[in-house]
């Protein structure tokens, strides 16, 4: 019989929907896999036992007594610390949060227990989600479980490394900078980026305000084991909410396109060999599933990512001296390694030029998205790296590396990280990401599954140290 906790999220669902399982019997087998996984691991923070078993009795109540149920009905889930729960600290993985109880849940949160999920664990992040990797001042490091000494990715990759674990079936995240996308290809799951509006994101702590560019480029979003069930997932969180005024309602599959549909799949970036060979894999892939698939990069790439730090880093310096004092060594580094590299903005018509070149580039791609619906290409440059590796040098070396993730946040766009192959030599997961233009995840999701299909990497897996 197969462990409860390998099944998918979807799987989970179905099992609880026609009686074959219950959700006790799901939130149990969770629970023991984080009591014996999670001291090595080190992704979860918080376990919500008591809470998760009592929802997981009046969940198996309702299925028993005929009430209709959701989607998700007595499947559990986890998020990340920065993502309000109602009655539990937003930590954002810094000690000046650890009592900071939220009163209310995020929308996502919300919407997950509409469809019938149950909460079951808080995940790690770096402090205030600033980095790429995940170690906290409040919570430390987070290790891979593919690699004791590689990287889980940033900034949601307690998620990632819970999910690949198996402590979790379903991680809620966010994306400012690929904190979604990052630790899905570091750990080997799958991920969406949604587009900006499509699901509303909104925080209570610290404080309803948001900087700029978080207004226009930070997402929550989902990550779990496999295509099918993030799309299950985003299904559920989609549309407008009273708390994000910049939310919509748009329906999840779009208006047919042009058959075939074309893949660019993306030119000009040096690569490490496994990664090149990963893209590749994914490109033939698509191509036999009967895709065009054809080279080609988007106009204004490198100005892209080079505006998205630009804005990025000159908005965060607005009341940096605030949080300065609340970072430890390592996160002080990391901030100040942005800031000594990308110069302030000389006066206030120098931010708006920036944001006029924004919407320059967008106006380009989506020309270019007219012809090319789907945009395919590496998530990082090279094979997940070690702890630390956002440290080791300056901002040009890590640039080098996470550069590939930064185009969708700068314009809104969705993208998927699904992984591709198994590096020949490490053994660790490749992922590749899947973009398209604004409101069609279910393209993305579409030529990820093909992707997914062609390929041998499955989780969960058993920590290998």
């Amino acid at each position: 019989m197969t462990d409860l906790w390998r099944l998918s999220a979807t799987e989970m669902a179905r099992q609880v929907k026609t009686g074959e399982t219950t959700s006790r019997s799901l939130v149990e087998a969770h629970l023991a896999r984080i009591d014996d996984v999670n001291p090595r691991v080190n992704a979860v923070v918080r376990v919500l036992r008591e809470e998760a078993l009592e929802a997981a009795d009046h969940a198996d109540r309702e299925r028993q007594q005929g009430s209709a149920i959701g989607p998700l009905h007595g499947v559990p889930f986890s998020a990340k610390e920065c993502i309000d729960v109602a009655g539990l600290p937003t930590t954002w993985g810094n000690p000046a949060l650890a009592d900071a109880v939220s009163p209310g849940d995020a929308p996502v949160v919300e919407r997950m227990r509409a469809a019938g999920a149950i909460p079951i664990a808080r995940t790690n992040l770096p402090d205030f989600a600033f980095r790429p990797s995940t170690t906290s001042t409040l919570y430390g490091l987070t290790r891979n479980p593919w690699d004791y000494e590689r990287t889980a990715g940033g900034s949601s990759g307690g998620d990632a490394a819970a999910l690949a674990s198996g402590m979790t079936p379903i991680g809620l995240g966010s994306d400012l900078g690929g904190s979604l996308r990052n630790p899905a290809n570091a750990c080997g799951i799958v991920s969406v980026r949604p587009s900006a509006g499509r699901v509303p994101c909104a925080q209570l702590i610290p404080g309803p305000d948001q900087y700029i560019t978080s207004q226009l480029m930070n997402v929550h979003g989902p990550m779990a084991r496999t295509v099918a069930d993030v799309r299950l997932v985003l299904e559920a969180i989609i549309g407008a909410h009273p708390k994000d005024p910049w939310s919509i309602d748009a329906p999840l599959a779009g208006k047919p396109v042009r058959s075939p549909i074309r893949v660019a799949v993306l030119s000009g970036m040096p690569l490490e060999s496994a990664v090149a060979d990963a893209v590749r894999g994914a490109a033939d892939a698509l191509s036999d599933a009967g895709y065009a698939v054809e080279e080609a990069c988007p106009p204004r790439y490198e100005e892209a990512i080079e505006t998205w730090s630009e804005l990025i880093i000159g908005d965060q310096r607005y009341r940096s001296e605030e949080v300065l004092p609340l970072l430890g060594p390592d996160e002080l580094k990391y901030f100040t390694m942005h800031t000594d590299a990308v110069p302030a903005f000389a006066d206030s018509f120098a931010m708006s030029a920036s944001f006029q070149r924004r919407h320059r580039i967008a106006m380009d791609w989506s020309a270019f998205q007219d012809e090319y619906p789907l945009l395919l290409g590496p998530t990082w440059t090279r094979v997940t790296p070690g702890h630390g590796f956002d440290l080791a040098g300056d901002l040009a070396s890590l640039q080098a590396i996470i550069r590939p993730v930064a185009p969708a946040n700068l314009l809104g766009l969705p993208s998927v990280c699904v992984p591709s192959q198994l590096d020949p030599v490490t053994g660790l997961p490749i992922g590749v990401l899947v973009g398209g233009r604004r409101f069609r995840e279910d393209l993305c999701l579409d030529a990820a599954a093909v992707i997914e299909a062609s390929g041998t990497i499955s989780t969960p897996i058993e920590p290998r140290f």
